[in-house]
């Protein structure tokens, strides 16, 4: 499937600026994250915004298209700036520098997500309900403390993956 031509995936020397958004989908104590039959590792709902579009239309939209529900923004809860190295294979070792906005939702008590979507490189997804004392690996790792005593700020993180040089 590749980079779709509206993404807001930029190139940017060898590696690429993403702008994404996330959701956050918060039931009974626990948040849901999605996985892939690629990657040994979840993520957050959600996705590349497309160009047009402002970043809460693109998580109403991304939740629609993970989970089959259409669900309200409650408000914004994070922004991340991101350096990480790609592990999907149009991206295999390449530097990514990303910024994502992350959404608390309004989930309302009858909500019952159904998984239909794929990666971009077209390896099916799954939903996985998770608390944050589970012991999986997920991204972005500050979830599994800021979504256990949610406050009604803004927050900013910074997480940088890149190697230093020897």
């Amino acid at each position: 499937m590749g980079i779709k031509a509206n993404d807001m995936t930029v190139p940017c020397g060898d590696g690429f600026i993403n702008i994404r958004v996330g959701a956050i989908i918060i039931r009974n104590g626990k948040f849901l994250m999605v996985g892939n039959e690629r990657a040994d590792y979840l993520y957050s709902v959600g996705g590349r915004i497309k160009f047009g579009e402002t970043a809460q239309e693109a998580v109403i939209r991304e939740v629609r298209e993970e989970t089959g529900i259409t669900l309200d923004v409650d408000r914004l809860g994070f922004i991340h700036e991101n350096y990480f190295y790609g592990d999907s294979p149009a991206k295999e070792g390449r530097l990514i520098y990303e910024v994502s906005y992350f959404f608390y939702m309004k989930v309302p008590d009858d909500f019952e997500p159904v998984s239909s979507d794929f990666t971009e490189d077209n390896s099916k997804e799954h939903l996985v309900w998770v608390s944050p004392d589970d012991d999986v690996t997920f991204y972005p790792e500050f979830f599994r403390t800021e979504l256990s005593h949610p406050v009604n700020t803004v927050k900013h993180f910074v997480t940088d993956d890149r190697r230093t040089a020897d």
